[in-house]
């Protein structure tokens, strides 16, 4: 009795090795990889769902050929509203319920700073967020946290150096959100500007709950600036600009690349008023013709035609969840059949490669004491219906 009351136990332990084997990770088994995410789908920022979509769509791609070294994607995607208190219990969810291996793309500053001590506790990988927020570039102080994108701080910088050389000695104005990305613009803006900072005669900010700018656009026109900057979502973009335009005022017009989407900003305000604004990419635009015979940018029109049949074409935020999706399953493979939330990590603070619809001449790099994936962008400028790069 005892020698088959041994036998069993020793059958139970044999199963739970290989159970363990095929699960070596929380969130991966033998045949699937559970990713994770907040996106605003409804809420202030809703525009920017187009982005969870997109990654979806690229996912749905990945799994219809076979997944990542054999294992499909399983990605959850739950909504936030934009909402800190919203994101912290849904991300809570993602960890502890569906538990997940990643916490991937998830889009905002304030909502990213809401979870980013509590992944960090836990050691979940907060990667290829949809934020360029310099704060995330925190090696030491949070190691499972990592943007993506090209720092606001760095994009800020440059459109005060061209603003000292296209407009040197005009007065200028500064508006943003009254959040931490939108202090993160100012304040990279205004350390750029240096001893020309006297030129800045006004500043606004707003709050994602107002219902419009109008009375803050007044005040800065009020002011005789010649020359506005101001980073915005896409719904107070769209506002921001159609204000500028109605109420006479004239200034040499820039705005961040959080607001540079055509379907989401520009044709809403009416490209009519959106004329000659200067903004940064970093990617592709699917409206520049100088990419229609772009071997990665057909590769892309197939991808929508056939995963993301109901997304607008014209639409970057497009371009820009395919190019998040194509970095975490970069990330994937290159950790190969060993996959686990701490080897995802690895790979992450290990980047050394392009991912397709970036620039040219912009890649991802990383290392483990620098955690800014990218480091270059372009100024562009508005002509027509579609943005156009300026020079180097």
């Amino acid at each position: 009795m005892a020698h088959k009351a041994l036998s069993a136990l020793s059958a139970i332990a044999l199963l739970a090795c290989s159970a363990a084997l095929a699960s070596p990770s929380k969130g991966v088994t033998a045949t699937e990889i559970k990713i994770g995410q907040t996106m605003p789908y409804s809420g202030p920022v809703s525009p920017y769902g187009v982005i969870g979509r997109a990654h979806a769509a690229y996912f749905e791609m990945i799994n219809a050929n076979g997944g990542v070294n054999g294992r499909k994607i399983n990605f959850i995607s739950l909504d936030d509203a934009y909402s800190p208190p919203k994101t912290v219990e849904q991300t809570r969810r993602l960890v502890e319920q569906d538990e997940v291996a990643v916490v991937f793309g998830s889009l905002g500053t304030p909502t990213g700073i809401a979870v980013r001590k509590y992944l960090n506790t836990k050691k979940m990988p907060q990667i290829v967020m949809g934020t360029g927020a310099s704060i995330f570039d925190d090696p030491a102080g949070f190691p499972w946290t990592m943007g993506w994108q090209p720092n606001y701080r760095d994009e800020a910088a440059a459109y005060a150096r061209r603003i000292m050389e296209k407009q040197p000695g005009q007065p200028i104005a500064l508006m943003y959100a009254k959040d931490d990305s939108g202090k993160d613009f100012a304040d990279g803006f205004k350390a750029a500007l240096g001893d020309k900072i006297g030129l800045l005669v006004s500043e606004a900010t707003y709050e994602t709950s107002d219902p419009t700018v109008d009375s803050q656009i007044v005040r800065l026109k009020a002011s005789g600036a010649k020359v506005f900057f101001f980073h915005a979502t896409p719904k107070f973009g769209a506002q921001i600009i159609r204000a500028i335009h109605d109420t006479g005022w004239k200034p040499h017009t820039y705005l961040a690349n959080t607001t540079s989407s055509i379907a989401g900003a520009i044709e809403p305000a009416g490209f009519e008023r959106a004329q000659g604004l200067i903004s940064a990419a970093f990617l592709k635009d699917p409206n520049d013709p100088q990419w229609a015979d772009d071997p990665e940018m057909k590769d892309w029109r197939a991808w929508m035609a056939k995963y993301n049949p109901r997304a607008d074409a014209t639409d970057y935020l497009n371009v820009l969840g395919y190019a998040q999706a194509a970095t975490m399953i970069r990330l994937l493979e290159n950790a190969g059949t060993d996959v686990s939330s701490e080897r995802i990590m690895k790979e992450a603070a290990n980047m050394n490669f392009r991912v397709p619809l970036l620039l040219p001449g912009i890649e991802l790099h990383t290392g483990a004491k620098d955690y800014r994936p990218m480091k270059k962008l372009r100024l562009i400028e508005f002509k027509g219906k579609r943005w156009e790069l300026l020079p180097e």
